[in-house]
């Protein structure tokens, strides 16, 4: 069973900063590519970052020179540094992985898994 952990949301004040991480488990083979949406209230979902294996990432306009994704291979884990967040930030961020997995005994290739998203607000 592939899954993805996501953590790091919370509230904080414009300007600020924060650090979700997503956390891939699973028996994984490869992970192809990952990324982040985000989906305000009463919006659509929409890219805030995508990143192919050993690649350059690629940033929504809203958020580039803002947001950088880092990833510690070892841990399998992606985070998506944050700073001088505004209020336009806020919304509920998904991690999403296409991978290929071993998942009840089948091979399954560049399958796409998501996290359970977590929430960032930008308040004063």
């Amino acid at each position: 069973q592939v899954q993805l952990a996501e953590s790091g949301g919370g509230s904080v004040q414009p300007g600020g900063s924060l650090r979700l991480s997503c956390e891939f488990s699973g028996t994984i083979f490869s992970i192809h590519s990952m990324g982040w949406d985000r989906q305000a209230p009463d919006q659509q979902r929409e890219l805030v970052a995508t990143m192919p294996d050993h690649g350059t990432a690629v940033y929504a306009d809203s958020v580039r020179g803002r947001f950088t994704i880092s990833t510690d291979d070892a841990k399998r884990t992606y985070y998506l540094e944050m700073k001088d967040l505004k209020p336009d930030d806020t919304g509920v961020y998904y991690c999403k992985g296409v991978v290929s997995a071993l998942v009840q005994g089948r091979i399954e290739g560049h399958t796409e898994y998501w996290g359970q998203g977590t929430q960032v607000t930008v308040s004063s």
